[in-house]
């Protein structure tokens, strides 16, 4: 990483705008900004949060939607040297209030009308106390007639008159407060620095081969680090458009990829297989498509062939990354064979290490897995007000302990097994999730599928599949669970095979496109899920 390349966000920003000036930096409904505007309507919001009170250091949140105006604030905030802590759209009132009073927020950025949440009444009716929240900023929605705390996102602007403020703040400065999902217990806010955001994020475009004039519709959420970072701030690297997407639909979404000509298209896995399991896909042109980011989970092989072969991406780039790991740890790189692309999440990036480790801790060789461990300049300064949790998610000597599990080729790269907890051990034999799913995924029939243990009193646990059925007639296999299981004892040792396959329309995801396993595990408890058209025990 160069000092001469920026080193904070505000930094980037100004940058971006002296690079790629009057080229095209946000285009979405209402709006669009080339880099030099949107530069200077960051530094405006900046100067509007400085005149409602906000001070270098302040915690602003954001529970808003994709939009140029969710662009604006968060780059608003980091002019104001402020720290942007975004929130779940999918959070419920009470669950925000808490993070936000959690944070001490001085200000909240947030909308009234995105798929009919109108989330300053969510907030008002949590009964959570808020202390030190001065002002709500509604990017979208009209105020509430009598309440003071409420601003419009007009008038907020117009409290900055004609001045413009890009506050000094330094690389080791808190840039976010990063909650996590929260899907395996309370969420823990982790603090991430600018230097650590501006060099991985340096590190993910040169990676990718994102470049000046790509066209990226960014389907991820704001809230989450792929969003942001690999998305808003990837796109001031490169000097690419970006094209917020608020909710991902996939008829949506192939007419954008087909009316705007992107060619930039990252995602969580669910994204692609959505559009590779719409029986209206053939009737888009998607040619213009470029290149793909993938990761956020285990991807099997059989998706990454099909994103190339049937989508028509000429680059496809897997990746590992997590929120305490500021997004990045390691990437495939351009050049990479499509099999190295499908089996693994590539090499670590410049200034960061990758250890596999026993239960123990304690280096295990290569190509034995363990739980993977990661030490460099991309790791957070910690959980906000959190000491314990901080020490026991990174030891003494700066390893932080992901709880993934992996294991690493002599060439270096990653190959993602599973979480440590969704694990699961029948009469004594480790069985991985993803594992499974990867070859119930080679099924022709099956367009998602999810993999969870469940109880079995000889086993101990047995595998149960969530099965979605691809949405074509015409294609081929048998769908009859019984016949599945059959197709699986082909092709998988038989504590794998799963004992119960169940069929349903959705598998329950979280807004960042993760399968929430833990509603998979509850409707598995009552052993009557919804939406079962089979099933085999």
């Amino acid at each position: 990483m160069g000092e001469q390349e920026p080193q904070t966000v505000p930094a980037l920003v100004l940058a971006a705008a002296e690079r790629f000036d009057t080229a095209c930096a946000v285009r979405d409904d209402a709006t669009t900004f080339d880099f030099a505007t949107l530069a200077d309507a960051a530094c405006r919001a900046g100067a509007a949060l400085a005149a409602h009170g906000v001070r270098r250091g302040d915690r602003v949140a954001i529970w808003a939607p994709n939009s140029s105006e969710w662009i604006v604030a968060a780059l608003g905030a980091a002019c104001a040297g402020a720290v942007l802590v975004p929130l779940n759209t999918r959070a419920k009132g009470e669950e925000a209030a808490h993070l936000i009073a959690r944070a001490r927020c001085r200000l909240l950025f947030t909308s009234r009308g995105f798929l009919g949440a109108d989330y300053p009444a969510m907030l008002a009716a949590s009964g959570v106390t808020i202390d030190g929240l001065r002002r709500v900023v509604l990017l979208g929605g009209e105020v509430t007639a009598g309440e003071t705390k409420e601003t419009s996102w007009g008038e907020f602007l117009a409290a900055a008159g004609d001045q413009r403020l890009v506050v000094d703040v330094h690389p080791d400065d808190i840039s976010h407060v990063q909650f996590t999902s929260g899907t395996t217990g309370t969420p823990k806010g982790a603090m991430l620095r600018h230097r650590a955001l501006c060099g991985t994020t340096r590190d993910w475009v040169a990676n990718v081969g994102l470049v000046e004039g790509d066209r990226y519709c960014i389907v991820s959420p704001f809230f989450h680090i792929s969003g942001h970072k690999t998305g808003v701030l990837a796109c001031l690297t490169a000097g690419a458009t970006m094209l917020p997407q608020a909710v991902f639909d996939p008829l949506e979404v192939m007419a954008r990829v087909q009316d705007e000509r992107i060619t930039v298209l990252p995602g969580p896995p669910t994204i692609y297989q959505s559009l590779l399991a719409h029986p209206r896909r053939h009737e888009f042109d998607l040619s213009s498509l470029r290149l793909a980011v993938t990761g956020a989970a285990s991807i099997p092989p059989v998706l990454v062939e099909r994103m190339v072969h049937e989508l028509g991406f000429t680059d496809v780039i897997t990746a590992y990354g997590i929120t305490e790991t500021t997004g990045v740890v390691t990437m495939c790189r351009p050049g990479d064979d499509l099999a190295l692309v499908a089996e693994t999440s590539g090499r670590a990036v410049a200034g960061v290490e990758v250890r596999i480790a026993d239960d123990h801790g304690t280096a295990v060789p290569n190509g034995q897995a363990g739980e993977i461990l990661v030490r460099g300049y991309n790791l957070m300064a910690g959980y906000l007000d959190d000491p314990d949790a901080t020490r026991a998610a990174i030891d003494t000597d700066g390893w932080f302990h992901s709880g993934d599990v992996g294991w690493v080729d002599d060439a270096g790269n990653l190959r993602i097994t599973d979480r440590l907890g969704d694990i699961f051990i029948v009469g004594g034999f480790n069985a991985y999730p993803a594992e499974i799913e990867g070859v119930l995924a080679r099924h022709p029939a099956i367009a998602h599928v999810a993999v969870i243990g469940e109880p079995d009193e000889r086993l101990g646990e047995v595998a149960c599949a969530f099965v979605v059925r691809r949405d074509d007639p015409t294609a081929p296999g048998a769908t009859r669970a019984d016949d599945i299981i059959a197709w699986c004892r082909e092709r998988l040792a038989n504590y794998k095979v799963p004992r119960r396959l169940v069929f349903v329309d959705t598998l329950p995801q979280n807004a960042s496109g993760k399968v929430l396993k833990h509603e998979l595990r509850a409707l598995a408890a009552t052993r009557q899920p919804p939406h079962t058209t089979g099933a085999s025990t």
